[in-house]
């Protein structure tokens, strides 16, 4: 996929140097914490990478986690400092996830001025390590996630490399569609999506709310693939099969078994890779919104 000398987004912020805190992250997997993440914030669907440790008296229960515009910020820890030695023009793949953002925000403000609306962009947080976000700490293992409290995507930049070399999907497009697939939350949380399935989830037990947290992410790939079919001019040979392996690579049931697990339906927070495959080609085929609306219909 090729910009070329498009601008760059605006809206990103490069941060180094955070101390963390806020929320308690360690390896390993696992099933209800998966789903109490999902709650908070959405990673891009790198599941059993790392564990979520809630103590839910500091939330108040659930109610303190249903995302939203109204959501209450998670204390904890500094914030990192704002970087001095990088920008938007500091390397190829940081100047790439610029250009993509601006990309997304060119092609939703488009769509969302077709049905009459505004479509006011999320921030990109890219920073080193550690960082603290309103939905509690963005550390280097979680992956992507987008965070509803303060509408901003959070990406580590040693993660692209992690997505070629652990997760054997490399390739641009593969990292466009990342940062298209956590855009495509904060349209649901613009559209109201998110507060409807967080609503629904607090009133049902886990494997029901696992289940509601997956059609979320299967639209956010349908999203990331509306996205990409707008930008047709900008992609080359091959960039959906770079999507497409991506979507594989982060499936619940590939990462189950990939880390030596049984594989457990009932866990999956994103979809099998088959589905999210489906999802992100539903997408780039229909090329507009309501090619997606199904995932959350009757919500």
């Amino acid at each position: 996929m090729r910009f070329g000398g498009r601008r760059n987004s605006d809206n990103v912020e490069f941060r180094e140097g955070g101390r963390g805190g806020g929320l308690g992250f360690g390896g390993g997997g696992g099933g209800g914490a998966g789903m109490l993440l999902g709650l908070v914030f959405s990673r891009f669907g790198i599941g059993g990478v790392v564990v979520l440790v809630i103590v839910m008296a500091v939330f108040g229960g659930l109610g303190g986690l249903t995302g939203g515009g109204g959501q209450q910020a998670v204390g904890g820890g500094g914030q990192g400092q704002p970087s001095a030695t990088r920008n938007c023009s500091t390397e190829p793949t940081i100047t790439f996830a610029c250009q993509t953002l601006a990309s997304t925000e060119d092609q939703w403000t488009a769509l969302f001025q077709a049905q009459g609306q505004t479509y006011q962009a999320p921030k990109m947080v890219i920073f080193e390590g550690m960082d603290q976000s309103s939905c509690g700490t963005a550390d280097a293992r979680m992956g992507p996630f987008y965070c509803p409290a303060d509408q901003g995507i959070y990406l580590d930049v040693v993660f692209f490399r992690e997505l070629a070399q652990r997760f054997q999907a490399p390739g641009d497009f593969a990292q466009a569609y990342v940062i298209a697939h956590e855009v495509g939350h904060h349209v649901q949380t613009l559209t109201g999506t998110s507060d409807r399935i967080r609503r629904a989830q607090s009133a049902v037990r886990e494997g029901q709310a696992n289940a509601l947290q997956v059609r979320m992410e299967l639209q956010a790939d349908c999203y990331a693939g509306v996205w990409a079919s707008r930008e047709q001019s900008a992609m080359e040979p091959g960039d959906l099969e770079e999507g497409m392996r991506a979507a594989s690579a982060i499936g619940d049931d590939t990462l189950q078994r990939s880390s030596g697990r049984a594989v457990v339906p009932e866990s999956f927070t994103h979809g099998t890779a088959a589905q999210r495959q489906e999802a992100l080609m539903r997408g780039y085929r229909g090329g507009n919104p309501e090619a997606c609306a199904g995932f959350t219909q009757g919500i």
